[in-house]
């Protein structure tokens, strides 16, 4: 990167006096490659992204989203808090760290001791890339007053962990200061215990001539649980949590009185379409939905705290003067949904609400004010910040560095990578509210998201046997299940899909699937034909197959597995009819022998890949 010379600061400082919408998507000047930057990763719990929390955050708008850039389709690849985080800090999927619960037997902090993890994570990268590396708040589930020494979280400099049973009291918690015994402050708000903490742990960070990483993980708005001792134990009951709603600094108990969580077309529908327990629920009468608008406001009360905490960083990082040298990131572990298709308020599914999260990114060479809608999830964050700290981005990574800068986005932007979301789920699934507190098992399953030039799919196939495809480019609610078992059961006519970048999005329409008759002029690949589902489904099955146990490579570049002459890169490749016989015929699909509790290898159906090979395949 070239010496920033006077004349570039002149312009730079022109660029500064132009109006505020002429200056929108002009980047920051990146830092020299040779200067390592600072992070600060800002990881709410819990927070959603399509029931416009980030709305109700004004300084997160004004530091963050209008001087940085948000990444509209960022995905967990488990809606679901300590997988999800583990797949984060390890950048792998969670097929691979068998880490797929918030509590033993498959889950939490002892799982991620015992799977090998304490030693390969991204703090200790971090630090042998040589940063100093703090971290504050929620690190994993099941990290306890009774385990939290055994052993300690290695990789940080300083840290100040919750520890459980306490990590949700948002006026009862217990941090472990760098492995000391456990403190608790009853009666303190947890938030406000965050921020002081994190500043004190900034201060450390700028007494050093070491580049730093600080994680700020606040709680805020997963709902207030008293945990049972039971439930650290993995003998998890329906009786094992006393939760409420979130609880909120008595400053801002009383804010957004009025405020209900959005209409959208599929909140508490009449006529859903899901499938499994979700398609069983019932319609929630006034009583249950006014409980729940009361616990939506509650999490945007709590998320208040946090959004000072943006503000308060963005002031003390400007008057250290290194404000400008510094990325500060902000995302949350998974999404969330409360009354869309029914349900009470929760995660762990695979709808847009549970699995696409806010991600936003501002620093050196990030544009300011821009939205940017390239395919990333959260197994990409390790081999992000590890890019940005120069530091070793491993080949073992099943995810890559994401282009947070526009000129990366220009240069190594592959659309093929850019096109894909694996998400997972295992075991059982625990509605929250007032009238949720239910079990639910058998909440299994392998989903996969699809979005290129065209085309916006959400494919699942759950253990039970059941299916579910929803076209996102026609039906952006998730509204109506496509999937011939489920036109055959509500004698709907069959569906095709149009892979084809001049199709309008509809945002209007949530059944559109009426008819079998193909829009003129649209096209896949060099076909002029729709694309019949079954024909969709038998390329979607084959890239579920490849990465529901991918590894590595195999999980950025999943068609190579299929095509390894390289010469298809994403669905709308793969739709050329001479592939028909080779995807229907001589694929296995994706099924499950067995619904378990955690990953199971054994269980989860078969597992061979056949490649296409030009004059055998096809």
């Amino acid at each position: 990167m070239p010496t920033i010379t006077r004349a570039c600061l002149l312009a730079l400082r022109y660029l500064a006096s132009l109006p505020l919408f002429l200056a929108l998507d002009v980047p920051q000047v990146p830092l020299k490659s040779s200067k390592q930057p600072n992070m600060v990763f800002i990881l709410t719990d819990d927070q959603d992204l399509h029931m416009d929390s980030l709305s109700y955050m004004p300084y997160l708008k004004k530091h963050l989203t209008d001087e940085g850039t948000s990444f509209s389709r960022h995905y967990c690849t488990v809606a679901l808090c300590c997988p999800s985080r583990v797949s984060l800090w390890t950048g792998k999927a969670a097929h691979n760290t068998n880490v797929t619960d918030v509590n033993p037997p498959y889950g939490g902090y002892p799982k991620f001791i015992s799977q090998g993890f304490n030693s390969a994570y991204l703090p200790i990268w971090l630090q042998e890339a040589g940063y100093n590396t703090y971290h504050v708040g929620k690190l994993f589930n099941a990290q306890t007053v009774d385990n939290f020494a055994s052993p300690h979280a290695a990789g940080w400099t300083g840290s100040e962990f919750l520890l459980d049973p306490f990590t949700y009291e948002y006026l009862n918690a217990t941090f472990t200061r760098n492995g000391e015994e456990p403190v608790s402050y009853e009666g303190q708000y947890t938030t406000d215990l965050v921020a002081e903490k994190s500043f004190g742990f900034l201060g450390d960070a700028l007494a050093s001539d070491k580049p730093f990483f600080l994680t700020i993980a606040p709680t805020a708005p997963h709902s207030n649980v008293h945990i049972g001792s039971n439930i650290i134990d993995g003998n998890f009951s329906e009786h094992s949590n006393v939760q409420s709603p979130p609880v909120p600094a008595k400053r801002h108990e009383h804010l957004f009185e009025d405020v209900i969580v959005p209409r959208t077309p599929h909140f508490n529908p009449d006529d859903p379409h899901s499938v499994s327990w979700i398609g069983l629920l019932p319609k929630q009468n006034q009583t249950n939905i006014e409980a729940n608008d009361h616990f939506y406001r509650s999490r945007l009360r709590a998320l208040q705290a946090v959004d000072e905490i943006v503000d308060d960083l963005v002031k003390r990082l400007d008057e250290a003067g290194i404000l400008d040298e510094t990325y500060i990131f902000f995302s949350t572990d998974n999404g969330y949904h409360i009354g869309q298709h029914r349900l009470q308020p929760g995660k762990q599914c695979a709808f847009e609400e549970d699995v696409n999260v806010p991600f936003i990114v501002r620093g050196p060479g990030i544009a300011r004010g821009k939205t940017t809608d390239i395919v990333t999830s959260h197994t990409d964050l390790a081999p992000t910040f590890l890019a940005l700290a120069n530091g070793h981005v491993r080949d073992d990574f099943d995810g890559s560095a994401i282009p947070v800068t526009q000129l990366d986005s220009e240069i190594t932007a592959q659309p093929w990578k850019n096109e894909h979301v694996n998400v997972e789920s295992w075991g059982i699934i625990m509605s929250e509210g007032k009238h949720g507190a239910v079990l639910y098992p058998n909440h299994t399953y392998k989903a996969l998201r699809v979005i290129g030039d065209g085309y916006n799919l959400l494919y699942t196939v759950w253990c039970s046997g059941e299916h579910e495809l929803y076209d996102l480019t026609m039906d952006p609610y998730e509204a109506s299940n496509i999937h011939p078992d489920a036109t055959r059961a509500s004698k709907l006519p069959p569906a095709n899909i149009v892979l084809d970048s001049s199709r309008p999005h509809r945002a209007d329409q949530q059944v559109l699937y009426t008819s079998d008759v193909v829009p003129s002029g649209s096209t896949i690949a060099n076909s002029a034909n729709a694309l019949s589902v079954p024909k969709v489904l038998h390329r979607l099955d084959a890239l579920l197959m490849v990465l529901k146990t991918c590894r590595g490579r195999e999980c950025t570049h999943p068609w190579e597995m299929l095509h390894p002459k390289g010469d298809v890169h994403d669905l709308k490749d793969a739709a050329d009819p001479i592939y028909d016989h080779f995807y229907e015929h001589e694929q296995q699909r994706v099924k499950f022998d067995k619904c378990e509790k955690g990953y199971i290898l054994e269980s989860e159906g078969p597992l061979h890949i056949k490649p296409y090979l030009e004059g055998i395949g096809g």
